[in-house]
């Protein structure tokens, strides 16, 4: 089955935020379905800069920082869990075993997850894969919907 796929381009962290605050609007329509966003790129591309946005626009006031090395950083928020997973750094797939890995992909739920490829065999499917590239002093992303819950949250965005 062929799913969505858009691209945007970011010329300015304000540009991010508005992509990142479009996308979490889609999804909140969703909920309480859960969400697996995989984030990819080089080092520097911009995917915790896209994470801070996206879960800042679910009401988190406080800093949202790169879990690099702690795996995960839970977010409780009042409507939705937020689990934004930086695998930089992950030796082995099978320490997300160890860690219940599997307990954070539940019903009113969305994953952020970097790195992904490190943790391939133990996570849950992305819905939506989000590629961001740098261009020039700019950002391009390029989003593709994975599953029929991405395609959804694809058909609800306004700016993709």
């Amino acid at each position: 089955m062929s799913y969505p796929h858009s691209a945007y381009f970011a010329a300015s962290e304000s540009d991010t935020s508005t992509l990142a605050e479009d996308i979490a609007g889609a999804i909140k329509t969703m909920l309480p379905a859960p969400s697996v966003i995989y984030l990819e790129g080089d080092l520097g591309a911009g995917k915790t800069t896209f994470s801070r946005y996206f879960i800042q626009s679910f009401g988190h006031e406080g800093t949202v920082k790169s879990p690099t090395y702690t795996l995960v950083e839970p977010y409780e928020l009042e409507q939705v869990s937020i689990y934004h997973f930086d695998l930089y750094r992950l030796a082995d797939p099978e320490e997300l075993e160890f860690m219940g890995i599997r307990d954070y992909f539940s019903d009113n739920a969305v994953s952020l997850i970097e790195w992904a490829e490190k943790g391939e065999g133990c996570l849950a499917s992305a819905d939506i894969v989000i590629s961001i590239t740098t261009d020039g002093d700019g950002r391009r992303f390029q989003v593709q919907a994975k599953s029929a819950q991405g395609s959804k949250v694809l058909q609800h965005c306004k700016h993709i």
